[in-house]
């Protein structure tokens, strides 16, 4: 938390931008903190999202977004007929594989957020029918786009972990300074 504030007390808005978008991932990581494959991959609601998909989801997403804005094709790519893969684990598909995956990508967006020379700097928005035709938005807009997904799967990922085993966002908080403590 002190990171956040000593960010946005320098100015240093990509900081701030990196640091809420950091805070959101850490959320959803720490939703599959202790648990099993199989308790990752249920589904103990009524929506179909689970865990692991979450995870898989906003780690695809993120990286999608990041190519976007380099203007060069994602490594994964989605259409109407595979989007709903991006929910859940596929082939050799681990909890840890994706964590590990999602690493990599936060790195990427931490790289590319940093490097690019204006938070102002925009990329065209792709063709699809619910972004305006020939629409451009800036890095800025990405990074805050980025953080309101995150913080909405991390949201997800609170209920889906409390009807999981009851644990709460801020009992798993305790638990990674615990683990981190040892």
């Amino acid at each position: 938390m002190v990171a956040h504030v000593r960010a946005e007390a320098k100015g240093d808005e990509r900081g701030a931008l990196l640091s809420f978008l950091a805070e959101q991932r850490g959320g959803i990581r720490r939703s599959v903190l202790g648990l099993t494959e199989e308790q990752a991959t249920s589904r103990p609601s009524a929506s179909e999202l689970s865990l692991a998909g979450l995870v898989k989801h906003v780690a695809e997403t993120e990286q999608t977004w990041i190519a976007r804005a380099r203007q060069v094709p994602p490594a994964v790519h989605r259409d109407e007929s595979t989007w709903h893969e991006s929910f859940r684990l596929t082939g050799g598909e681990t909890v840890a594989s994706q964590l590990a995956y999602w690493e990599e990508v936060a790195a990427e967006t931490e790289a590319y957020v940093r490097g690019v020379p204006s938070l102002d700097d925009t990329f065209p928005l792709p063709k699809a029918p619910w972004f305006p035709p020939d629409e451009r938005v800036s890095v800025r807009w990405l990074c805050l786009h980025l953080i309101r997904e995150t913080a909405r799967h991390a949201g997800h990922a609170d209920i889906i972990r409390e009807s999981l085993d009851g644990a709460s966002a801020w009992d798993l908080v305790a638990r990674e300074q615990e683990a981190a403590r040892s």
